[in-house]
């Protein structure tokens, strides 16, 4: 476990430490996120922090890379699958700093994106199983077709979530939190002479460039991630997922935790969950009223949070609990039975629930006392309006 720590450390630290020099970069090439109408920062900021994450992801793999621990069982027997999703994250991460300083085409950007997934299944890294009662795909062809949808997929729907201060960075630490000690404590079960595991690697890297990220990405951020940083992570988190199915044997574990070994796609779809919604209904929405998929509006899950009367902060708490309570609703699967976690996870809705729903409650109350007190003729003079 000290190994994975210090791979957190380090990659915090690196990026903690490198951001404000990529922000004084993005300045300097005008990567500017300019306040638009669907915006909800009100002046300019940098982006770019991608780069800094990107770095930092690198550092962590490099400092630990000759380690007795890691060495044999990820950086030699594996190092193809680390090449492919370093490389990858590369090359995705270059294709992000192109959209955010030159903003490219929608077009242009699915294919750079295509070919960053497809350098990754050259490298060996492909989806074994699928997320429905552990099916196994069996053509190579299909394997490799597979896992580039999923990874197109993946790396949209962590873009599609980035509209709030602190927003995607925060998900993604929360969740990958959660999917490492999900990984880990299956790696301990499956493998029990060894537990470095180049899924759990990855996911403690991508979690520590998070937390690195957050205290200049918070609201009010300083700079945002931008595309080199949206993609990559959802390239990094979406590669973590795929190569955990072809190195965890279901074989190994005992009855109890038969099930998350069987589907271990499972917990990163739980992860991704509201991104994952959130990108489906806005492609919904979008192809129903005859536009681009990728036509940008104000409709996203965090807007409508706004628009019940929560704050940027607060809405972005939400989001955080939202997605605690279905990532570690997943991962304690490893350790408690189904029926104790459905149970938990069903306290955890409700409690999200009612976060998610108290203003429309304090809102009911306030037109009561309203009506109450200045009769049916008098008319609010006064409305909610939406952060920008």
């Amino acid at each position: 476990m000290r190994y994975y720590l210090f791979v957190i450390v380090v990659a915090a630290t690196v990026t903690y430490l490198l951001t404000p020099a990529v922000r004084l970069l993005a300045v300097r090439v005008g990567a500017i996120t300019a306040v638009r109408a669907r915006d909800v920062h009100t002046v300019p900021t940098p982006r770019l922090g991608g780069v800094a994450m990107y770095a930092g992801i690198v550092a962590a793999v490099l400092m630990v890379s000759h380690t007795t621990f890691l060495q044999e069982r990820v950086f030699e027997s594996k190092s193809p699958e680390m090449v492919g999703i370093l490389g990858g994250a590369g090359l995705v991460c270059a294709l992000g700093v192109l959209d955010d300083v030159y903003d490219l085409d929608w077009l242009t950007k699915l294919l750079g994106q295509i070919l960053a997934a497809g350098f990754m299944t050259s490298q060996g890294v492909l989806l074994y199983q699928l997320p429905v009662a552990g099916t196994t795909v069996a053509s190579t062809q299909t394997l490799a077709v597979v896992t580039v949808v999923v990874m197109v997929v993946g790396m949209n729907a962590v873009n599609f979530v980035d509209g709030l201060d602190g927003l995607a960075a925060g998900v993604l630490a929360i969740g990958g939190a959660a999917f490492f000690a999900y990984v880990y404590l299956l790696v301990k079960e499956t493998n029990p002479t060894s537990y470095a595991d180049i899924g759990a690697l990855v996911i403690a890297a991508l979690v520590g460039v998070c937390l690195g990220f957050l205290p200049h990405n918070l609201s009010p951020a300083r700079i945002f991630m931008g595309d080199s940083g949206a993609l990559m992570l959802g390239f990094v988190f979406s590669a973590a997922a795929i190569v955990v199915t072809g190195n965890l044997d279901p074989g190994a574990v005992n009855e109890r935790m038969s099930f998350p070994a069987v589907v271990p796609i499972l917990l990163p779809v739980a992860v991704l969950l509201l991104p994952l919604l959130d990108m489906t209904m806005a492609v919904v929405r979008r192809v129903g009223r005859g536009r681009s998929p990728f036509h940008a509006d104000r409709r996203h899950l965090h807007h409508r949070l706004l628009q019940l009367g929560h704050t940027e902060r607060r809405a972005v708490a939400i989001m955080y609990v939202w997605t605690a309570v279905f990532a570690f609703g997943v991962a304690a699967l490893v350790l408690w039975s189904t029926t104790r976690v459905l149970i938990g996870l069903g306290v955890g809705v409700v409690v999200a629930t009612l976060l998610t729903i108290g203003p429309l409650r304090g809102r009911a109350a306030t037109e009561t006392t309203t009506v109450t007190t200045a009769g049916p003729t008098t008319e609010p003079t006064t409305k909610t309006e939406i952060p920008r």
